[in-house]
């Protein structure tokens, strides 16, 4: 099946070389960093960061944003990432999403935090029996990393995200009700 809507060419800001990032998604989460890519396109980041992927995964994956609270917390945190392209996250623009543990720059048009999370989704993926990795896998792998951007959007909106990670751990195991 072709998707959608396709990728940008590398000579689009770069943001394309992450075939190997991308590869073991379900067809959900590749739609997820499709969007996340188009959102750091249009908002003229240099690279993907945690906030973009969390913010296209809430507005994409129910399942997602019912672990994290599908209530008015939802509507503040949703406020908080769209608020990063008309000012909250211009000091971002300048700089790259990096937690001190990895290289700083990337030429792939990831962040160094937001490709960990992706491959630390997959692996989750893998734990999980090998399926594709999904939103609940991203979503884990995005609040694994204390110092991620989106971690720190998550707790400006009042998530409090050590319940949140307690919350994704339950919800990966099998038959376990993910709503908070």
């Amino acid at each position: 099946m072709q998707p959608r809507i396709p990728r940008q060419q590398a000579a689009d800001h770069g943001l394309n070389r992450s075939m190997d990032i991308e590869a073991g998604l379900s067809e959900g989460l590749a739609a997820v960093v499709a969007g996340a890519r188009r959102r750091a396109l249009r908002d003229g980041d240099r690279q993907i960061d945690t906030a973009h992927l969390l913010h296209t995964l809430l507005e994409s994956d129910p399942e997602a944003r019912a672990v994290v609270d599908d209530g008015p917390r939802i509507a503040r945190l949703l406020g908080y990432l769209v608020q990063r392209s008309i000012g909250y996250g211009l000091r971002w623009q300048t700089g790259v999403e990096d937690s001190g543990a990895v290289p700083t720059v990337r030429e792939d048009g990831w962040s160094p935090v937001a490709a960990g999370a992706m491959e630390h989704a997959c692996t989750l993926a893998a734990r999980r029996g090998g399926d594709p990795a999904d939103g609940i896998d991203l979503l884990a792998a995005i609040v694994a990393d204390p110092e991620s951007r989106a971690v720190e959007v998550l707790e400006r909106a009042g998530v409090d995200v050590a319940t949140l990670r307690a919350r994704l751990d339950a919800a990966m195991e099998p038959g376990v009700e993910t709503s908070p």
